[in-house]
Formats: C-alpha cells, sequence, structure tokens
C-alpha cells in the first residue's frame, strides 16, 4: 500500500477492499470514499504477546485499524515524514514513530538487551527509547515520523555509520548496532548531552537521522 507525499509532513494513502492498514491513533487528517476506523488493542499483525512486553514497560502506542475503500490522509503534531518501503526486510523503529503502516507487515517487539546486551540496554535510555524497539517486517510502505525532516544514510560491508543517539529515528536491513563512545567512563561522569555516546551501525541496510536531538 503505497503512500503519496502530498508534502514534508502530510501523506496519502489509498485504502482498499480486503485490505488493511494501521495508523497511530490521531494521526487521520482527512479521507473520502467508505474508510472505516477502529481501535486496535492488540498491536497489528504481532497481535497481543507481541506488545505485553511494551504494555509492562508502559511504552505502548495505540493504534487504530483502518479497513475500507479510499484515500486517507495522515500527519500527526506537525512532524515531518518520511516513506519508508520494505521489500522483505525489518525495520527497527519507536513505536511512537510510527504514523501509519501496511496491514501486510508483521509486527513485533524486540528487547533492546539483545542487540548488544548490557550495552543495547544503556542505549535505550541514552537515547530516550527505553528498553524495547518495535519491529516491521515484510513487504510493505512504512510512514515514521521526525523532527527537522530526515536523512537515508545506506549502511554497506566494511563501513560502519556512526550516528548521535538523539538523531537516530530508525533502521532497517541486515544491521548490527551497538553504543560506543571516544571517552572514557570517568570523562562522561556529569555529562547530559552531546556526543560522549555515539551508536554505531554496521552491516547491509540503511538508518534514517533526523535533523534535531528533539524527541517526539
Amino acid at each position: 500500500m503505497p503512500f503519496r507525499e502530498i508534502n514534508d509532513k502530510m501523506v496519502e494513502a489509498t485504502v482498499a477492499p480486503g485490505q488493511r492498514m494501521y495508523s497511530q491513533r490521531g494521526a487521520m487528517l482527512a479521507y473520502r470514499g467508505d474508510v472505516s476506523f477502529t481501535p486496535n488493542i492488540q498491536g497489528g499483525q504481532g497481535g497481543l504477546g507481541s506488545m505485553i512486553g511494551r504494555r509492562v514497560a508502559g511504552e505502548a502506542t495505540p493504534l487504530m485499524t483502518v479497513e475500507g475503500n479510499g484515500t486517507v490522509m495522515f500527519g500527526h503534531g506537525g512532524h515531518h515524514i518520511q516513506v519508508i518501503n520494505l521489500a522483505g526486510d525489518t525495520l527497527y523503529v519507536e513505536a511512537d514513530r510510527l504514523l501509519a503502516f501496511d496491514g501486510s507487515l508483521q509486527q513485533g517487539t524486540m528487547f533492546m538487551g539483545s542487540q548488544g546486551g548490557v550495552m543495547g540496554m544503556v542505549r535505550g535510555q541514552v537515547t530516550g527509547q527505553g528498553l524495547f524497539t518495535t519491529t516491521l517486517r515484510g513487504h510493505g510502505a512504512v510512514a515514521v515520523m521526525a523532527h527537522g525532516g530526515v536523512i537515508e544514510l545506506p549502511i554497506t560491508p566494511g563501513h560502519t555509520v556512526h550516528v548521535d543517539p538523539q538523531a537516530y529515528v530508525a533502521h532497517h536491513g541486515e544491521v548490527t548496532n551497538k553504543l560506543s563512545t571516544a571517552l572514557g567512563w570517568r570523562d562522561m561522569v556529569g555529562r547530559g548531552s552531546g556526543e560522549a555516546f555515539q551508536l554505531e551501525l554496521g552491516g547491509s541496510g540503511a538508518v534514517y537521522v533526523q535533523a534535531s536531538e528533539e524527541k517526539l
């Protein structure tokens, strides 16, 4: 279900009979045709099980199921929107950054500690993303939100990309990530911001970076 970008803060999606999509509650701006919006309490295709960890941690984001026959315009909070097309790979993104996505995508939840162990958990706290992140896998489109616009940086084998954790939005592909620093732990005592921490991403895929260190 492709999205048509109306401008950098609004997208339009076509909803066809027999198909469905999910959107963040409050993201619908306008629609044409016979379209229904139903609160979804089971976290999309991943089911209730995929959201248990988030609900325990208080990190779940309410979704709406969108079905029918027509077109829907989405936007939220005046945030910039980036459309990401998946071709069988997995997108890692925070739930509160999801504006809308294809219902055919499989949704899940990943514990941050599974990528980088303890440092993966530290990364979640440094970025303000908590201990869990949302995964979307399959073929389809995803519209994510960011501050100040987004740039897509390719990640290729043998060439790592370093990103300010506060500017990180999402990544997809066969990508490994870890928290790194150019300073020792003693040097970081008392530092609440800045570039003391960096996200180091390697492998094959892409990372999306916003032009701001402000969280949603």
